[in-house]
């Protein structure tokens, strides 16, 4: 794959499978909605998929909790549409029992006994192996005409640290289940995962935890044959002191008496104890920046795609989501 430190590439425009990982409070299910209404363009058909139970997407869209159904819940300009679906682990788990082995009134009764909730609990892999199995049907669910349901699916994925574990899950079982349905499935979804049409996306701040989980993960992605996509950096917000001037300040070198000459040239005439606040800001802000770099060339490390999303200091809305899916799609974002 050719990669670039900027903007999107070919190869990740054809894949039809995206997922959203991150560190904890990275923002990643907000970049996932953004992404997903990025693709839309055009007038494309995108879903949404929340894996984690926490009506994350429900809560972003000001709407009510997702039921486990696909729903629109945004259209975009050029008549793309935006659906959203909360994987439920037990209805999927009727829905399997259903479709492979027509045991829609046996899986109904093993609910109400409580067999579900206990074999999900006694092997914690089940629950993953029916989160990607869903989620592989969506991907290769076709209409009457041949066309794909849906021309990319985006995934508010675990967190960095468990998302490998995640998505490996299933190749894991095809070493327990040598035939049958199951074995079947899982087939299908190791060969989707580890295909082209897969990728694997990284939310990120410019800070040094997050940013070292992200290089760590990509590690880890490419351990286990699986393709990490763009690193998404959230919450960039822009320098405020020449680059010049980044490090000196940082070091506490500001020259307070430049600083009142300045302000005044500008007809501002301020109290001593204003002028020390504002200095002091000055530093705080120069030793962000000179932190951030750091982390910029740390990222760098991972040699992929990045795309950089601005700070939001009014929050997160619906609309704020759909200001960052442009500026995703100023960088590229296509399919």
């Amino acid at each position: 794959m050719t990669i670039s430190h900027a903007g999107w590439t070919d190869e990740l425009a054809r894949a039809r499978l995206h997922f959203v990982t991150g560190k904890g409070g990275t923002g990643k299910t907000t970049l996932a909605a953004a992404l997903g209404l990025a693709l839309a363009r055009e007038g494309r058909r995108v879903l949404l998929i929340e894996v984690e139970g926490r009506q994350g997407i429900a809560q972003l869209f000001d709407t009510e909790p997702l039921p486990y159904a696909e729903q629109r819940i945004a259209s975009v300009p050029g008549g793309g549409e935006l659906r959203a679906l909360h994987i439920d682990v037990e209805a999927a788990l009727l829905e399997y029992f259903e479709m492979f082995y027509n045991l829609g009134f046996a899986g109904r009764t093993l609910r109400r006994m409580g067999a579900i909730e206990f074999a999900t609990t006694l092997a914690p892999g089940l629950r993953d192996v029916l989160l990607t199995g869903k989620i592989k049907e969506c991907v290769g669910r076709t209409e009457s005409d041949g066309r794909h349901t849906y021309d990319a699916v985006v995934v508010d994925s675990p967190p960095t640290g468990r998302v490998v574990k995640f998505l490996d899950v299933t190749k894991a079982l095809t070493d327990l289940a040598k035939t049958g349905p199951i074995r079947g499935q899982a087939d299908g979804v190791v060969r989707l995962l580890h295909s082209g049409e897969t990728a694997v996306h990284l939310a990120t701040l410019l800070e040094e935890m997050p940013v070292r989980e992200t290089v760590e993960a990509v590690a880890e992605l490419d351990g286990a044959d699986l393709r990490p996509g763009a690193v998404l950096v959230n919450r960039v917000r822009p320098p405020r002191l020449p680059a010049r001037s980044v490090t000196a300040a940082a070091d506490g070198r500001v020259d307070a008496s430049r600083v009142r000459t300045g302000l005044a040239s500008a007809g501002l005439k301020l109290p001593q104890e204003t002028l020390d606040a504002l200095v002091d800001e000055t530093v705080e802000h120069a030793v962000r920046v000179a932190a951030e770099q750091r982390a910029r060339e740390q990222l760098a490390e991972a040699d992929l795609p990045t795309l950089e999303l601005p700070d939001l200091t009014d929050g997160v809305d619906v609309a704020a989501l759909y200001d960052l899916a442009e500026a995703l799609t100023d960088q590229g974002v296509r399919l």
